[in-house]
């Protein structure tokens, strides 16, 4: 038994409908191929008899399709179906491609906020945002300033004037810990939400994809030089992951649109958010930001995706 053109969604289907049958297995081919470009789905099957049994899915279909059947038996060398198998094809490759854009318009509206997700929140994304939600509740409700001394890149109450100094003693920790305050003199926890939000879509898509390791290393970098950038920028006193967001976001961005077997994807619109939000935290509308962070991140995770994205395309699959 033999079928041609058997439904990927709903293969055990059961509400074909028999129309006739051809004397050989080319001449099944042909007229399936004839019914395809007209868009008719239809099966062939092999008997015992070694004729070609030919089905139809539709049944709203079944009665053209007898038609043209009637129609190829008497004449099979008429012109009307002489590229019948050329028609086909053209009509599978433009099925092909309308699918290939539907599954991306349904990966689009599941891409970053508000509009993404579905990829499960990975241990190691989920570790580090109760860190963050841990500090923030630990800072807002004890001493502030003592939380900011312990782990800020540097001392901000530091009056030695040497780069670095407690890094360069040993702490190389405060590279990355600034990421995990949130503070605000305020209490305003808006800060803390809106990083929380994008690090989980971003972390756990690129934990999913490249795993717990690859993320954590990933982290540690972009931590390090987003902090490194806002330290040389504008000095110690500066919290928060959005350097590293940025960084997740740059890296996700562009490995996607370079490699998209990649499996990571950032849609246009979220793009144009946070290029925008870059823009206006420079106008200082919004009180202190780490512009330096940011703008560091995003060059890092951009460099990333890019040399991720050029030796991903070229391995072999």
């Amino acid at each position: 038994m033999h079928r041609e053109d058997v439904d990927a969604e709903n293969p055990g289907s059961t509400s074909m409908r028999h129309i006739g049958s051809l004397p050989g297995e080319a001449q099944a081919r042909l007229f399936s191929d004839f019914l395809h470009a007209r868009g008719i789905r239809s099966e062939i099957e092999a008997e015992t008899d070694r004729t070609w049994s030919v089905w139809i899915r539709d049944e709203d279909q079944v009665s053209e399709a007898q038609a043209n059947l009637a129609r190829y038996q008497a004449n099979p060398n008429a012109p009307e179906f002489q590229n019948a198998t050329e028609a086909a094809t053209k009509a599978r490759k433009a099925e092909a491609e309308d699918l290939a854009k539907f599954r991306n318009r349904i990966r689009t509206r599941r891409s970053i906020i508000p509009k993404f997700g579905g990829y499960g929140i990975g241990w190691l994304t989920f570790v580090l945002m109760l860190v963050c939600f841990y500090v923030a509740v630990a800072s807002w409700l004890g001493d502030y300033d003592e939380w900011l001394r312990r782990l800020s890149i540097s001392d901000p109450e530091n009056t030695t004037g040497k780069f670095l100094s407690e890094v360069f003693h040993g702490e190389i920790w405060r590279l990355v810990t600034p990421i995990f305050m949130h503070a605000r003199l305020s209490k305003d926890p808006l800060h803390l939400i809106f990083n929380m939000v994008w690090f989980y879509q971003l972390g756990s898509m690129i934990e999913a994809r490249k795993g717990s390791l690859y993320l954590f290393f990933f982290i540690v970098i972009s931590a390090s030089l987003s902090n490194l950038a806002q330290y040389l920028w504008a000095g110690p006193a500066f919290v928060g992951m959005s350097g590293v967001v940025y960084a997740l976001a740059g890296f996700v961005w562009i490995c996607g649109k370079y490699h998209p077997a990649s499996g990571l994807y950032l849609d246009p619109q979220s793009v144009t958010i946070l290029l925008i939000w870059l823009v206006v935290c420079f106008t200082g509308i919004l009180g202190p930001i780490a512009n330096g962070a940011h703008v560091a991140g995003l060059i890092v995770g951009m460099a990333w995706g890019g040399i991720a994205a050029f030796f991903g395309a070229r391995r072999p699959e």
